[in-house]
């Protein structure tokens, strides 16, 4: 049965259409068998007591900002579209990454929502500002996206971009991901990638040497790879433009970075344009390596280019994978990520012989899109590595992560977000980010992720420095609570 109807403008969020929760507190083993072989009748936990939620607005712009020659519009008060400078910084800072000398300008606007508007509805204003960007920097399409203070006075943004879109000539698109529509933050996601399938990707014409690529802003690793085979990546959204997005449905195929992010649009791209979708987990560790290289493989009927591949990868990559396990082995390390992407750096420690002693989670879908559990990330890893000790999945929730972390003390913290490796350094713990999600992936990511691991470790001095002169906003009486005192019910 298909997940995707791109006849409406809004797409269910992911507590409704999959059974995703942010509740949860056990191991990832007892997780994985709670789903019920993604049945998607999980049961979310509940907090007595929440410090923080992550804001679907802020993703859904995540995935539209970064197109090159579209314009945005947060619709709503000018503070809610604060957050999405740090999409045009990472846009410009990222851009050497798949080798953009020149990014163009981000065209990032607000339609400044004040407390008449609250009163008297803020149609007028969306619709002068519209045309206003339109005037100013003639994009090749417009999204407006909707913030709580829209949602909450009512006002018809559908029916106004789609008047705007017959005037102007161009796709303007309502995105509806209001911050309090859902608890998961990757709900924006979804927001985001349906209103680009409805209305920007066309029907296929002829397929074309493409493979669609459903990213963040990581390396070009997939260049060198697809090459190989005779294909070019199609990145799906970072320096994507609207020509090149609109061809999207006339790939071979469809590969996600990370399942969280991708898992909606692939779908949609498979269910409703018929381009197949990788559905084993993304290439993290060797294990996942050669299932996701044979199953490219398999799809594009070059299964012996494939397996040639994997063993002249192998042969450069396993000596070195090799002498990093010796190094490292028995290290212990702590996780805290979205959720698919965050399975994936458990992947990479196991592979490299240390001994993840938890994670933080910050969602759980029990069931993707696709509705098949060959993508199914934690499954795979607990299958492939083993079981993870206190696996809790928590929006952002940081009062429990300082609690854990107190009481496992690991050797080093694996963070996927900004702000979080601060809580291990203030406790004398290495910590690492890297926000290249590409960094890790395939034989020669392990590496890489491997010889960073090893060196923050070894490291460490800056942060037990830091640990004897900062202040723990967290009390000792919370520290000494079991960490999950606010997290109830049953699964």
């Amino acid at each position: 049965m298909s997940t995707v109807n791109l006849t409406i403008p809004e797409v269910e969020i992911r507590e409704v259409r999959l059974g995703s929760v942010t509740g949860f507190q056990g191991t990832a083993k007892e997780l994985v068998s709670a789903c019920g072989g993604c049945s998607g009748k999980l049961k979310d936990k509940t907090r007595s007591f929440s410090q923080c939620l992550g804001c679907g607005t802020s993703n859904a712009a995540c995935t539209l900002t970064l197109i090159q020659d579209a314009a945005l519009i947060s619709h709503g008060p000018v503070g809610c579209s604060s957050c999405l400078h740090e999409f045009a910084f990472t846009y410009r800072v990222n851009a050497h990454l798949r080798q953009i000398d020149h990014p163009t300008q981000r065209k990032i606007f607000s339609t400044n929502l004040e407390e008449k508007d609250t009163i008297y509805g803020g149609g007028k204003k969306l619709k002068e500002t519209i045309d206003e960007v339109y005037k100013r920097v003639h994009p090749k399409a417009i999204f407006v996206i909707t913030t709580c203070a829209a949602g909450i006075i009512g006002d018809d943004v559908e029916s106004i971009t789609n008047d705007a879109e017959a005037k102007l000539g161009i796709p303007v698109v309502a995105v509806f991901c209001e911050g309090f529509r859902s608890k998961m933050w990757t709900s924006g996601f979804d927001a985001g990638y349906h209103g680009i399938a409805r209305k920007i990707i066309k029907p296929p014409v002829q397929k074309r040497k493409i493979i669609n690529v459903i990213n963040f802003w990581g390396t070009d690793v997939f260049r060198e790879w697809f090459g190989e085979f005779g294909y070019e990546p199609n990145y799906i959204t970072p320096f994507s433009t609207i020509d090149t997005l609109s061809h999207s449905s006339e790939a071979v195929l469809t590969v996600q970075a990370c399942s969280s992010l991708g898992s909606y649009l692939g779908a949609a791209l498979e269910q409703v344009y018929g381009v197949r979708e990788i559905r084993n987990s993304p290439p993290y560790g060797i294990v996942q390596t050669d299932r996701w290289f044979r199953e490219l493989g398999k799809i594009l009927n070059q299964e012996e280019t494939a397996e040639k591949l994997i063993q002249r990868k192998k042969e450069e990559y396993l000596p070195k994978i090799e002498a990093l396990r010796e190094k490292l082995r028995g290290k212990t390390a702590y996780v805290t990520a979205g959720a698919s992407h965050g399975h994936s750096l458990l992947a990479l420690l196991y592979e490299l012989g240390m001994k993840p002693t938890g994670a933080a989670i910050f969602h759980h879908d029990p069931i993707y899109d696709n509705e098949s559990s060959d993508s199914d990330t934690l499954l795979h890893t607990v299958s492939d590595y083993g079981d993870v000790e206190n696996y809790n999945v928590c929006n952002k929730q940081e009062f429990e992560l300082v609690n854990v972390l107190n009481r496992v003390r690991p050797d080093i913290l694996l963070a996927r977000h900004g702000g979080m490796t601060l809580w291990g350094a203030k406790l004398g713990i290495p910590s690492l980010l890297i926000g290249d999600e590409h960094f890790g992936m395939g034989y020669e990511g392990l590496v890489q992720y491997g010889e960073r691991i090893l060196e923050t470790i070894e490291n460490d001095e800056f942060v037990k420095n830091l640990s004897q002169h900062c202040a723990n906003p967290y009390t000792d009486w919370w520290l000494q609570q079991e960490p999950y005192t606010f997290l109830g019910g049953n699964f």
